[in-house]
Formats: C-alpha cells, sequence, structure tokens
C-alpha cells in the first residue's frame, strides 16, 4: 500500500491541491486517485494562472476564445470549467462508492468578490450550475461576505469549499453559519443529506509568519515555539469541531442525513527548510478530516511520510503553546486577519494575471 493511502484508515482524506489539463489527459491524475487514494482536487487561481501560462494543451482554444465577444473572465471560465468538469467525471466513482463522501473538484468564484456577498453568491450560483456535477465544490473565502454567502449557498443546495481561514474566529463563524444554512434548510422543507461543506485552515503561512515575530523577540522561550504554533491551533479548532458536530445542536440535523463540515488542513507544504517536509500531514491526521497536499508535499510524504493518528493528541499542550504566544505578546486573532488579507491580495493578482492571459 502506498504511504499516502495508508492515511485513509485513520478516517482522514488527502485531496490534491493542484490541477492542469496536462495532469487529466497524461493519466497523471488518474494514476494518483487510483494508486495513491487521492480523494479529491482542490484549484485556486494562482494553480490555474500557472497551469494556463504553462501547459501548451490551453493554447489552441485559448486561441479560438480571444476570437469570440467574450471578457477576459468569461474566456477564463470557458477554459477551466471543462477542466473541473472532466476531473469530477474522473472521481465520479470514488462519489459513488463513499456515498457522497469522497470525490471533490474545487473552483473558486472571483477574488474580486470577497467583499461582496451578493455579488458572491450569485457568481457561486453561477458556477455551480455551469459545472453541472454534484461533486463540485464552490470555494467562497472566509471574509464577513464570505460567511453571508456561504449560509446562503448551504441553505440553496450547493456544496462548498470555504478558503483562507486563519483563526478560530473564522472557524467558528463558517462552522456555525454551516448549520444555520442546514436549519434553514430543513425549516423550508428540503433535503440535507447530500450537502457537503469542507472549511479550509491554512498552516505554513501561519508558522511563516509568526516564526519570524518569534525569532525577533529571541528569548528562549520563544524560539521553542517555532514551527509549533500552526499545529497546535489546528489541533484546538478540532475540538471546536467536534463539540460542534458531535453535540446536541447537530444531532438534530445529522437525523435527517445532514453531514458535519469538515475541517481541511490547507497551506501544508513546509516552508522552512528546518523543519520535517511532511509534518503538517503527519500531525495532523485524524478521522473527519481532509489534507489537501501540492505535489511536493505528496512525493515526500510517499517516500518516507509517517500515517498515524496523532490530530486528537497532545490537546493540552497545543493550548498551553497558544498561551505561551499570547504572554509573549503576539495576537493569535490579528495574525490570522492579517493573513486573510495577505491571501486574498494574492489570489487577486493571480487571478489579474489570469484576466491578462485571456484579455
Amino acid at each position: 500500500m502506498s504511504r499516502i493511502a495508508a492515511i485513509k484508515p485513520f478516517g482522514q482524506r488527502i485531496w490534491l491541491d493542484n490541477l492542469s489539463r496536462g495532469l487529466i489527459k497524461s493519466g497523471e491524475l488518474a494514476k494518483l486517485l487510483q494508486e495513491d487514494g487521492i480523494a479529491g482536487v482542490t484549484s485556486n487561481p494562482a494553480i490555474f494562472y500557472k497551469s494556463i501560462s504553462s501547459d501548451a494543451l490551453y493554447a489552441g482554444d485559448l486561441a479560438e476564445l480571444k476570437k469570440q465577444n467574450l471578457s477576459a473572465e468569461q474566456r477564463y471560465e470557458a477554459l477551466v470549467v471543462p477542466d473541473i468538469q472532466a476531473t469530477c467525471d474522473l472521481t465520479a466513482s470514488i462519489y459513488r462508492d463513499s456515498n457522497g463522501l469522497d470525490g471533490y473538484v474545487s473552483l473558486e468564484v472571483s477574488p474580486a468578490l470577497a467583499n461582496d456577498a451578493a455579488g458572491t453568491i450569485e457568481n457561486a450560483k453561477r458556477l455551480w450550475a455551469a459545472i453541472n456535477r454534484p461533486n463540485a465544490m464552490i470555494k467562497v473565502p472566509a471574509t464577513p461576505a464570505g460567511v453571508i454567502a456561504f449560509e446562503e449557498l448551504i441553505t440553496s443546495g450547493i456544496n462548498v469549499n470555504v478558503t483562507l481561514m486563519f483563526n478560530l474566529v473564522h472557524v467558528d463563524d463558517i462552522l456555525n453559519a454551516y448549520v444555520r444554512g442546514l436549519e434553514a434548510r430543513v425549516a423550508a422543507g428540503q433535503p440535507i443529506d447530500k450537502i457537503q461543506a469542507v472549511a479550509s485552515v491554512f498552516l505554513s503561512r501561519v508558522d511563516t509568519l509568526i516564526d519570524k515575530k518569534l525569532d525577533a523577540i529571541g528569548s528562549a522561550e520563544a524560539k521553542a515555539l517555532q514551527g509549533k504554533i500552526a499545529i497546535a491551533f489546528v489541533k484546538v479548532a478540532y475540538q471546536h469541531y467536534k463539540k460542534l458536530f458531535h453535540g446536541d445542536r447537530f444531532a438534530a440535523l445529522k437525523a435527517k442525513g445532514a453531514n458535519p463540515q469538515r475541517l481541511l488542513w490547507a497551506s501544508t507544504g513546509t516552508k522552512n527548510a528546518a523543519f520535517r517536509d511532511t509534518m503538517y500531514v503527519e500531525e495532523l491526521i485524524g478521522p473527519e478530516t481532509v489534507n489537501t497536499v501540492p505535489d511536493a508535499t505528496l512525493d515526500a510524504f510517499r517516500d518516507h511520510g509517517v500515517a498515524e493518528n496523532k490530530l486528537d493528541t497532545q490537546i493540552e499542550e497545543s493550548v498551553q503553546a497558544l498561551v505561551a504566544l499570547r504572554n509573549l505578546g503576539i495576537n493569535y486573532n490579528l495574525i490570522g486577519e492579517q493573513l486573510q488579507v495577505e491571501g486574498l491580495k494574492l489570489f487577486d493578482e493571480a487571478f489579474d494575471k489570469l484576466l491578462q492571459l485571456t484579455a
């Protein structure tokens, strides 16, 4: 068994954090699904910018689209929606065999709508209809406007991947919006058993920023926390997840077939060479979760990763690490807000470059 496939028995699913036409048509994606047990695929503007700008398989279609009276965004969508559909079709058997738990493929709404709830809802519904696959997921950011949009999309019966979550405020806001969306759907007499959502919590960007601050403090206590905060945060966030989705409030929804909104670990490629290159996978394996992993980290785990359930361990130590961080004067919630703004900017820039390609 592949070391990656060995993660599944612990209740976690591994999704690929990459997508391109070449990956699909070469058979490489199908191989990953079959041999490594990859159970889903995520994309974002940065991934598609890299794919469209470097994969020759897009050139002919793009040239034809440029002959048509379309906006740059319409041309972009005309290029990528077929890729999402083809990937959904590749993972359709996984979706069916898992009774709708696995096999999801994510496409993000325009980052320009991050602070526009109505615009996000409209864009998400349009993309959902265009893809027209039950195992698609529409990605929306965990901004205040995104929270509003997310709740409405769940009420509308659309699968959603909420992205750019960096602190416990983001986690709690999104998980509770999911429950409210399901409750509204039940009140309207609509079924809830086919809806799936994930909440994407980012890791390596957190440690990269916080470790710089810890290094500037320079004390032994500060240095001891380096490379530990993102994992500590995720372990605490997982306790919030369990309290909600294994508690009384969700029990009534579960009785009607509702699925919990799984936490998804994102930004799991290690950016500091001093750390183990598989640590954001190995340390966070646990039930009812997803880890979306870039190619290099998949390769590393396939070579030397160790699969065991660590997510529900060392909880008290994780709480203590976050308390120690606060006592050093570093506000995790403020860090999370800063990182969300920076993440949105990166997606904005990537999307702008995409539209320049298709203009």
